[in-house]
């Protein structure tokens, strides 16, 4: 099965896994809405895995990471069981060497962080789709990023699905009490991405940091950032963006999330 979409997700704060009163929260389980398809791996890039050279995790069986602290006790409890999906880990080195990318590391103990696991657990509750994962390198930038997933787009006819995972605007420090309004901040860059976006300037969009408003507000640091650009990039120069949520979690957290449509040939 070919696949045409590939998508970039927000996922905000780990306890999404159990709020039902977050708006996103009725998004990712409604997914199979967005995307009915059942593809036959998925490939998920988030922001929780920084890594110095692209890394995919090689394993048989996912294990569930709980990189966060200080969160309800039931959250150390789930659990997303997920096979994993070595022979897509094989396929994205050899299509990352194939492009250029020299080195690609493997990891043959790592599970799925909470950017993957969290959404995968709402989107997929059955976790018997297996599910490769690869890292984001923050010390690099959107064009690298997005080259990265151009490589990686022959994925889409393995029936690969192939998701980012970050958040479209992310300032922890200056998040505020769950029902704040965005900040003007937030808001300005969060409408600049949209519009680039739908516009169809990706050039503008891998050169967020000197063309976006409030780039450093909006993302202090980019890994939540870069997810995106490789789903933008396996999605093909000529995809056409969608905007498929829309929320926000205390005033600088954008859940905003697209899909990318590959053009038609």
């Amino acid at each position: 099965m070919t696949l045409k979409e590939t998508f970039y997700i927000s996922h905000g704060s780990p306890s999404l896994a159990i709020d039902d009163s977050i708006p996103a929260w009725n998004f990712f389980i409604s997914w199979k809405e967005v995307f009915p398809h059942r593809p036959s791996a998925i490939l998920i890039i988030s922001g929780h895995w920084d890594t110095a050279v692209p890394t995919v995790n090689v394993v048989h069986h996912n294990d569930t990471i709980y990189d966060f602290y200080g969160f309800p006790k039931v959250m150390y409890k789930l659990k997303y069981p997920a096979p994993g999906a070595p022979h897509v880990a094989k396929r994205v080195k050899e299509l990352l060497q194939a492009s250029g990318f020299t080195r690609v590391d493997e990891d043959r103990t790592r599970g799925l962080d909470h950017g993957a696991w969290v959404p995968l657990m709402l989107m997929y509750p059955e976790a018997d789709i297996p599910v490769c994962q690869l890292s984001v390198s923050s010390q690099r930038d959107g064009t690298y990023h997005y080259n990265l997933g151009k490589a990686l787009a022959p994925l889409k006819d393995e029936g690969v699905l192939i998701i980012g995972s970050g958040s479209a605007v992310h300032n922890l420090r200056a998040i505020g009490p769950r029902n704040s309004p965005p900040a003007p901040w937030a808001v300005a860059f969060d409408s600049w991405l949209k519009n680039s976006l739908i516009d169809g300037r990706y050039e503008e969009v891998n050169q967020f940091e000197e063309k976006a408003p409030f780039a450093k507000l909006a993302h202090p640091w980019p890994d939540h950032f870069f997810p995106l650009h490789v789903a933008m990039g396996a999605a093909g120069e000529n995809s056409k963006a969608k905007l498929i949520h829309d929320s926000w979690d205390g005033g600088s957290i954008s859940y905003a999330s697209f899909g990318f449509t590959a053009a038609t040939s």
